[in-house]
């Protein structure tokens, strides 16, 4: 598994490297196929992000590969057509960058209803977060018609901690949301 140190490789030429995303309906063995086709092919995994979402499973993975975008595609189409899998392909012109650890954690939970997405996310936008990683849901509440929606997020801080904590108030007391911010960063203030 490569990590973070990916712009030139032994031989001076610089690496190549890919996003590729897949989605397909879940079940088990998804990741190992894939994680052991490209692994076959002499393809590097980078930083990855996969998920449940629903009854489909989205796989989004970092590879770095010496040859062409045709060529990945070529390695990529076999496997994809084995398990059903919708495969997506962007070169990153960039390579692998750097890895971004977040400095807060978030949670939120409100009575599920449209719009809470783009009520928090722009909330904390304004206040200074960069999202790094959202995870959300929706869940029945026991003894109850209703659903819970809830977000799980991760980011980076650009002003702070007080305009955070402002924002999810303001959630909090204008849209009935329960919120909680964990500082994850000890230098952040």
């Amino acid at each position: 598994m490569c990590h973070l140190k990916p712009q030139i490789d032994e031989t001076g030429t610089m690496e190549r490297w890919y996003m590729l995303s897949l989605v397909g309906k879940d079940r088990p063995g998804l990741v190992a196929q894939v994680s052991a086709a490209l692994c076959k092919a002499g393809c590097n995994l980078g930083d990855s992000s996969m998920a449940r979402l629903g009854a489909n499973f989205s796989i989004m993975v970092m590879v770095q590969w010496d040859g062409n975008l045709k060529q990945l595609e070529e390695i990529i189409q076999p496997i994809s057509q084995t398990l059903t899998l919708t495969p997506h392909i962007d070169e990153l012109p960039g390579g692998m960058e750097h890895h971004v650890e977040p400095d807060v954690r978030i949670s939120v939970y409100a009575s599920d209803r449209l719009g809470i997405v783009e009520e928090v996310t722009t909330a904390l936008a304004d206040a200074g977060l960069n999202i790094l990683h959202l995870d959300s849901n929706t869940e029945p509440e026991k003894g109850s018609p209703n659903k819970t929606y809830y977000l799980h997020i991760e980011g980076t801080v650009s002003q702070g901690l007080d305009p955070l904590y402002a924002a999810l108030d303001r959630l909090t007391s204008e849209k009935e949301m329960n919120a909680q911010l964990i500082p994850i960063n000890p230098q952040l203030q």
